[in-house]
């Protein structure tokens, strides 16, 4: 078994790090918590709609639920998003209109760079970018599930 890291694993462990510390740059210069960002931008993410569930915001975003539940009662406290029943028990968090400004100033400044930057990649590059890093999140997915079941 090869428990060398390669060079070229070495580079993307790198990269991920340095991009993780840019977006939490940009929260930062933006006023807001990583986690809150995070909320923010799922709830954004869904296109015209102001609310999410807060099962979808965990998968999209990757925070733990606890983490989520936490920040999510601090952005109720200011004012920012609202809970409201969903189908079964599931919650949907909703931006207040005050949240919505909010969500304005912050986690769509950052969809916007995000974009711009897509944007002045070529079509190709896109395309190839999203389908490596998918393929890579395949295989790693893959292989996290060969790994338990070879622990049980």
């Amino acid at each position: 078994m090869n428990t060398t890291i390669s060079k070229e694993m070495k580079r993307y462990n790198y990269l991920i790090g340095e991009l993780e510390a840019a977006y939490h740059e940009m929260s930062v210069k933006l006023h807001i918590s990583d986690s809150a960002m995070k909320i923010i931008y799922a709830i954004c993410d869904q296109g015209e709609k102001d609310r999410c569930l807060l099962q979808k915001i965990c998968r999209l975003s990757g925070l733990s639920k606890q983490t989520a539940n936490s920040s999510i009662r601090k952005l109720e406290s200011e004012g920012i998003v609202y809970l409201e029943p969903a189908e079964g028990k599931n919650k949907n968090v909703c931006l207040t209109e005050k949240g919505k400004a909010f969500a304005q100033r912050t986690a769509l400044k950052m969809i916007e760079a995000e974009n711009d930057i897509l944007m002045s990649w070529t079509k190709e590059d896109v395309k190839s970018y999203l389908e490596l890093t998918e393929r890579f999140l395949t295989e790693f997915k893959k292989k996290t599930e060969e790994m338990g079941e070879e622990t049980s």
